[in-house]
């Protein structure tokens, strides 16, 4: 064996970059030394419900709910009423004493718990609908009214209703494999969601007296059932959204005869309710893969909305294996299609819109629709409904299985911003997006808004970017949660935290959540194995209930990278990212040691210790490295190695070997306490440009500081680190060496 000589590096200089920082709260328990810990202590434990790999297991369960439901619109006194009957199946290993069903529109009435729960405070300047809609009039009457609930058999069933549950007391209890039919009737006004808010409701205008109805929880509805919380009846306060079983629906709809209509599931009237014309459109529109077809025309939308028909139709819709059901409704419709081919199968895009969302709509809503549609089955899968249709509804955001409504019209003159066209763009997707997740992956949103939010939100910014790659994304990049991530800790919760306990909404269950799934994309899995282990979750879990730790442990498994430390910082504590340069030392190469290293042992093995003949690196001056007193190396200016060198390698050898001039030695601190990959961006004095990525793991056995050697042939001229803002580092400050003024937000 040949013996090898050894180098030893002494700092030239060193540059320290040491700086106040806002510091991370402390986190208790293994967290607070370890940040590698497992996840043991978080994630429920596994079993025949729910896998260790993230899995469903073997004796998964989930119940159905299926319904038969018709409905009439009271077009002019806004009032809906309705029966249904619901079929539901008992899957589980238990047996049920009762069940419970949601009534969600009973959050609107006067004096409700979720009123009284909230704070409030005197305004002192209130125009003056505000102050006579707050202090003068009388609460509207608003709500379910639950006419009868009965059985199979047409008899009375007994139920109690808390505040927006409503629980049915069965005789005997529902067996497992046992089904059970139940027949409720009930009406309800219908809001004005634009004075009284709400996220569903009727939209007036005033010019023409019309109303554009988005319909939804407009029907007693049944809560889940499963194995990780029994019945998941918590009260719908407004923040926390929905959780749905799945079922099978056949909805029928009475409406004017002059409203066109649109809604969850396929139309199986059709011909009875268009025009022939309109028929013959609809179909051209099936063909139609490169623009859409308009089928209810402006000027027929026109001519309608200025008739008040005393006349009636029935629509008749039919959706198999959907979690809800949500209908659009108005004589302002114009209605446009067309086709997208999705996985050997064709999916229709639709849009309907009144002619004060033109021209922006007919531009580019449905191919906003089908852009959505192709960009989130690539990452997942092929959308499986029949449709997907995007309803102009001003002030709204909110989606359904098949259906959503949308803000953003132009200007009373047809004039659209850039501002409000990319507006309009972005909650289009955002909101088709959400029949991926949650009406087909189905969480619980009650319990966890960034389930469906957060994720939603990283496949928008996807969608976005594949659209145009200069899109005003607000939510994904980095750099746009660090002023959240750089607030007051008072105000911050972890991204598991539940969704009526969330001070800042939209950063924390939308922001936050999609920024860690695209840093984990591009910064610590790559896109390969990110993509992978995403898409083996969102078919693993399509048509069924995940956990949080369906997720995190899916993500793990399907990817063979351990995560535990990225998901317990960046989900479970409110740490923040913060790295920088410490210090940089400059080293040459000697044949004699300097006082500090003559002692200096170097372990040779596991047990002995190094003889020599050693080189050594030592330190130079106290200068500044980007100086002329930077000294090279030359392999023969140090005989001892240039004679190594000689005797050890051949000629062919030799002309392989590398040969390093400069020697560095970089300590990057963390006075953040989330701990990410180091991103290292090295520009040397020539001009080019080297990046370096080391993994997170390189805090594990210290989570302050990290060091790291270059040898370089060129000398360094500049280290930065992060240089794309990839990792939400709140202070970039302390990312450059040399130290960089950063101009200030005056400047």
């Amino acid at each position: 064996m040949k013996k090898l000589s050894l180098l030893l590096l002494f700092p030239a200089m060193m540059i320290a970059q040491e700086k106040s920082a806002p510091v991370a709260p402390k986190q208790q328990g293994k967290y607070d030394t370890n940040k590698f810990s497992q996840m043991y202590d978080l994630l429920a434990t596994p079993n025949m419900f729910r896998t260790a790999s993230g899995a469903p297991g073997p004796a998964y369960y989930q119940q159905q709910a299926d319904y038969k439901i018709d409905i009439e619109l009271d077009d002019k006194n806004s009032k809906l009423t309705g029966s249904e009957v619901i079929t539901y199946s008992n899957n589980s290993p238990d047996s049920l004493e009762y069940l419970w069903i949601q009534l969600d529109q009973n959050q609107a009435k006067a004096n409700t718990q979720t009123s009284l729960a909230e704070s409030e405070k005197i305004n002192q300047v209130l125009p003056l609908d505000g102050f006579s809609g707050k202090y003068l009039k009388k609460d509207l009457e608003r709500g379910f009214n639950i006419e009868q609930v009965k059985d199979a058999k047409g008899n009375p069933m007994s139920y109690t209703i808390n505040e927006t549950m409503m629980r049915i007391n069965l005789a005997t209890p529902l067996k497992p494999g046992e089904k059970i039919a139940l027949a409720i009737k009930w009406w309800y006004n219908i809001n004005n969601y634009r004075k009284e808010g709400g996220r569903s409701g009727y939209e007036l205008f005033e010019k023409d007296g019309n109303k554009l109805y988005v319909i939804a929880q407009f029907y007693p509805r049944m809560a889940v059932y499963n194995d990780v919380e029994g019945w998941q009846n918590m009260q719908f306060w407004g923040s926390g959204e929905f959780a749905l079983p799945f079922g099978n629906f056949d909805v029928n709809i009475t409406v004017p005869a002059d409203h066109v209509i649109d809604a969850t599931g396929e139309l199986t009237n059709r011909a009875e309710v268009f025009t022939a014309e309109q028929v013959k459109r609809y179909e051209q529109a099936q063909k139609s893969f490169d623009k859409p077809v308009v089928i209810v025309t402006q000027a027929e939308a026109e001519a309608t909305e200025k008739g008040f028909s005393e006349k009636k139709k029935i629509w008749k819709f039919s959706a198999k294996n959907v979690r809800d059901f949500g209908i659009a409704s108005s004589r302002k419709f114009i209605y446009d299609a067309m086709a997208v081919k999705l996985g050997g199968k064709i999916v229709m895009a639709e849009s309907v819109y009144p002619k004060e969302a033109n021209p922006l709509w007919g531009e580019t809503s449905t191919m906003t629709v089908a852009h959505t549609l192709k960009s989130y089955s690539s990452h997942t899968f092929d959308y499986p409904y029949p449709k997907a249709v995007s309803v102009s509804a001003e002030d709204q955001g909110m989606e359904y299985p098949m259906i959503c409504w949308n803000f953003g019209r132009p200007d009373e003159n047809g004039v659209t911003s850039k501002e409000v066209k990319n507006g309009m763009i972005g909650v289009v997707i955002h909101e088709v997006g959400h029949t991926f997740f949650p009406m087909i992956v189905n969480s619980d949103e009650r319990q966890w808004t960034w389930m469906d939010e957060g994720l939603n939100s990283f496949l928008e910014y996807l969608a976005e970017q594949e659209l145009d790659p200069n899109f005003p994304s607000r939510r994904g990049p980095a750099k746009n949660i660090v002023p959240y991530m750089s607030g007051d800790q008072k105000f911050l919760e972890p991204i598991m935290s539940n969704s009526e306990t969330i001070a800042q909404f939209g950063n924390n269950a939308y922001g936050k959540p999609a920024t860690g799934l695209n840093m984990l994309r591009e910064v610590v899995m790559g896109r390969e194995l990110f993509d992978y282990a995403f898409r083996t979750y969102a078919n693993r879990w399509k048509f069924k209930h995940p956990t949080p730790e369906d997720f995190f442990r899916t993500m793990e498994d399907a990817s063979a990278v351990d995560l535990d430390w990225f998901f317990r910082g960046w989900f479970y504590s409110t740490d923040f990212v913060d790295i920088g340069i410490k210090e940089v030392k400059q080293y040459y190469v000697s044949d004699t040691p300097t006082a500090d290293i003559k002692d200096v042992k170097v372990r040779k093995g596991r047990f002995g210790f190094e003889k020599g003949p050693f080189v050594y690196l030592v330190s130079g001056d106290n200068t500044e490295v980007n100086t002329s007193k930077k000294k090279a190396l030359k392999v023969e200016d140090v005989k001892l190695l240039a004679d190594y060198v000689d005797q050890t390698f051949t000629a062919e050898e030799k002309a392989g070997l590398k040969s390093p001039k400069y020697f560095y030695e970089v300590e990057f601190n963390k006075p953040g306490g989330m701990i990410m990959p180091i991103l290292v961006e090295i520009t040397y004095e020539d001009g080019s440009v080297q990046n370096f990525q080391y993994p997170a793991q390189i805090w594990r056995k210290n989570n302050d500081t990290a060091k790291k050697v270059y040898a370089t042939e060129k000398a360094i001229k500049s280290i930065q680190i992060d240089p794309k803002l990839m990792t939400a580092d709140i202070d970039v400050t302390n990312n450059s060496w040399p130290k960089v003024e950063q101009k200030s937000k005056f400047d």
